[in-house]
């Protein structure tokens, strides 16, 4: 069965739905059957790939918004409290605010090599652990190379256009099925569970999905007529 997930790195509830997925997955009897594919998408393309003066996390979402500056402190309050539950660590007072597109690139490389989950989870934790600027192609080179990828093939996903057009191709995908945000995750295109939804509900949807692709995608089995065997038990009297 196939998950697909339209994340972006900018998102703080990307990250944290993202755990709550694998914690679902982890209670999730079919697990060995599933397959996850990330998708691209921009929440904010129009963000500058550098900025003449450093813009902090809170003054960003104040002036995107049209909130004050208190406002937006108390905002990311909530998610540093909801990333917390989910057992991860969000330092934004060292968040650097970027442009994601150079590394969504990185991610459609890793995508063809089959490190999409790793190097998601190294991205997130890059941007929001660590405060690692995600414009900067020498840092998406150290974080491709700690995913598996080679310093060569970071450089071809930046410089190559197929990467920014498979970029696109999500995002127009996204607008296509009528999503309007991330994190968004599909089950089998059926059921879609939108935003950081909890745990349970990522597991409801998992085992409900799942039923029913069973049921249109019987699983291969022999039909066993058992007589007089031996085994490393021994033999049959």
């Amino acid at each position: 069965m196939i998950i697909e997930i339209w994340s972006d790195i900018m998102c703080p509830f990307c990250y944290i739905g993202k755990r709550h997925y694998e914690n679902a997955l982890k209670q999730f009897a079919g697990k060995n059957n599933i397959e996850l594919k990330w998708k691209s998408y921009l929440l904010d393309p129009e963000t500058p790939l550098e900025f003449e003066k450093p813009l902090n996390v809170y003054e960003y979402l104040a002036e995107r918004k049209g909130i004050s500056l208190a406002q937006s402190i108390k905002m990311h309050e909530h998610v540093v409290a909801m990333a917390k539950q989910a057992g991860l660590d969000y330092q934004l007072d060292k968040l650097v605010i970027a442009n994601m597109v150079k590394a969504h690139r990185v991610i459609q490389f890793a995508k063809k090599k089959g490190l999409a989950d790793l190097i998601e989870e190294n991205m997130f934790k890059a941007y929001f652990t660590e405060g690692k600027n995600l414009a900067d192609d020498d840092v998406l080179v150290a974080i491709g190379i700690a995913s598996g990828l080679t310093k060569e093939e970071v450089i071809t996903a930046l410089t190559d256009d197929l990467y920014a057009y498979e970029v696109d191709q999500d995002i127009q995908e996204a607008r296509a099925i009528g999503l309007t945000g991330v994190p968004f995750f599909v089950f089998d295109r059926k059921y879609a569970i939108s935003g950081a939804q909890p745990t349970e509900a990522f597991l409801n949807t998992l085992n409900k999905s799942y039923k029913e692709w069973l049921a249109s995608n019987p699983q291969p089995g022999l039909q066993i007529t058992s007589g007089e065997s031996c085994s490393t038990k021994g033999c049959d009297n």
